[in-house]
This record gives C-alpha cells, structure tokens and sequence, in this order.
C-alpha cells in the first residue's frame, strides 16, 4: 500500500508543470519583443539595410542588452526566419487534410503573399555568406526548413502523379517557385499603384504562378 501510494506521488510530481520564474518571463518576453521588431524591419528594408542600432531602438533597449540575446545581426535574422518556419508550420498543419494537393500548394502560396503584403515576410540576400553560415548554423532554422520542405514536397509529388502540375519539372525547381513568391516584387509594385486590393492582387499572381500567363 504504502509503496503503492509512493509511485503514485511520484507519478505526480513527474507530471506537475514546470514553474517558469518571474525574471525567465520577462527575458522571454524581450527576447518576443526583439524578434518580432527584426522581423518588421527586416520585412521593411531588408537585411542590408537594417541594424542593430534600429532593433535596440525599435524595442526600447540598449545595444549591449540585445546582444545579451542576440551576438549579432545574423542571429537577429536567424530568429527571424525560425518564427516564420514556426508560423508555416502552424499553417500547414491547419489545412484540410483531404484537400487536393495542388489546393493545398495555392493555400500555401496565399499564405505566402498576404505574409508580404502585411509588412510580416522577413526579406533576406540570397548572397550574404556569413548570413548563410549562420543559417547552415542554426539547428532550428534547419529542422523547420526541413520540415516544411518535406511538407509542400510531397504535395509537389502528389500534384505532378495526378496531373495538376506538370510531372516534367523537377519537384526541387517548383519548390523554390513556391518559396519565391514570399519575396515576390510583383506584389509591391501592384499594391503601389493602390488601384487594387491585397486579396486581388494574391489571386493574381497565384493564377500566374500555377496557371502561366497563356489565355
């Protein structure tokens, strides 16, 4: 009984929450605080254009505490991005499983270019090598770009069996044609007209992503 009783508390105890302190809080909060204000600016000007300087400000610290946080700018631009994967992630788990997979891409595409349209797509040099050390880096950038990857992958896959994409095109080719509608100047430039609005300019542009520009 009384041994009973003891793996019984011990059960109990295993499963009790962890107690996150007052000061871990407000470090995670801050840590929120500068991510989220990276991610504005680097939606805004690109990472070239954006410093540290302007993080700090944004968030109302001083450089040295966001270093505290962040060694440098690419590590700013890393987290970034590793929220971005999270936020995909959230996404692709919501749609409809029994959706077809050529739906499911323009779901994603959608998500995509609303992202952008916002002010919330993180833009990143596709030449930068200490950026992409530091992305090769980072294990989290890495696992969520995998998983992502392998996600909208096997849509590819299953869109070109059944003939919704084309099955001559290398899976690889549709999905950086996928992942480069999140940096896709088109959109910019038909917002700056200001003769259209956001949602028709994202079906626009997904009709000649898929579909081409063929009547």
């Amino acid at each position: 009984m009384a041994s009973s009783l003891s793996s019984h508390a011990g059960a109990s105890t295993a499963a009790a929450p962890v107690k996150v302190s007052f000061k871990a809080q407000m470090l995670q909060a801050r840590e929120d605080a500068i991510v989220e204000a990276v991610n504005r600016l680097l939606a805004e000007k690109g990472f070239d254009l954006m410093t540290v300087d302007e993080v700090a400000a944004e968030v109302g610290i001083a450089k040295a505490s966001l270093y505290k946080h962040f060694p440098s700018k690419e590590d700013l631009a890393a987290a970034a991005m590793v929220r971005v994967l999270a936020r995909a992630k959230v996404l692709l788990a919501g749609l409809p499983a029994d959706a077809a997979p050529i739906d499911q891409l323009k779901a994603v595409v959608r998500w995509m270019m609303r992202l952008q349209l916002a002010g919330e797509m993180p833009s990143l040099p596709s030449q930068n090598s200490s950026l992409r050390a530091n992305l090769m880096a980072n294990r989290a950038y890495l696992d969520g770009l995998l998983q992502v990857s392998d996600h909208i992958g096997g849509w590819i896959e299953a869109a070109q069996a059944n003939g919704s994409l084309n099955p001559a095109l290398p899976p690889l080719l549709v999905l950086y044609t996928v992942y480069s509608r999140a940096c896709d100047p088109v959109l910019e430039f038909m917002k700056s007209s200001g003769t259209h609005s956001d949602e028709e300019i994202v079906e626009w542009v997904v009709v000649t992503c898929f579909d081409g520009l063929r009547q």
